[in-house]
């Protein structure tokens, strides 16, 4: 392969590079499916399930946990709320604006069991719901 077909060869894998890791930025805050009262983005979560409790990391950056709420309902943990920008950013110029804006919502099937005590704390920018176990719960 000549050099100048082999520098075009890198170039195309570069640029195919970089698109793919724009389209997984953007679907890191994957907009939500319609229908769901306004509701236009879901954010990434992380669970993690101990042998007392499960911990669910919600990146929301910039959104006060007393301003989401989390509750169960029929064995999904339901995590909602809205992330507005800042009274003193409103009449800023904005040279980009990628972290999503407006109400947000995200269902998760939970492991079998019974809980108790949904809590919620801010974890290095994320929203942590702590959902106790009752009796020791179930397992994933």
């Amino acid at each position: 392969m000549s050099s100048g077909r082999s520098r075009q060869w890198m170039w195309a894998d570069a640029v195919g590079l970089i698109d793919k890791m724009e389209r997984l930025h953007r679907e890191g805050y994957s907009p939500s499916r319609a229908g769901r009262g306004g509701v236009g983005w879901e954010p990434p979560v992380d669970i993690i399930e101990t042998d007392h409790e499960v911990l669910v990391l919600v990146a929301l950056p910039g959104v006060d946990p007393e301003q989401a709420e989390a509750f169960i309902e029929d064995g999904v943990l339901v995590v909602r709320g809205q992330r507005v920008l800042p009274p003193e950013i409103r009449t800023a110029r904005i040279h980009r604006l990628e972290l999503p804006q407006g109400r947000f919502e995200r269902r998760l099937a939970l492991p079998r069991g019974r809980y108790q005590d949904v809590s919620r704390t801010s974890a290095h920018g994320c929203l942590l719901v702590t959902l106790h176990k009752v009796n020791g719960g179930g397992q994933w």
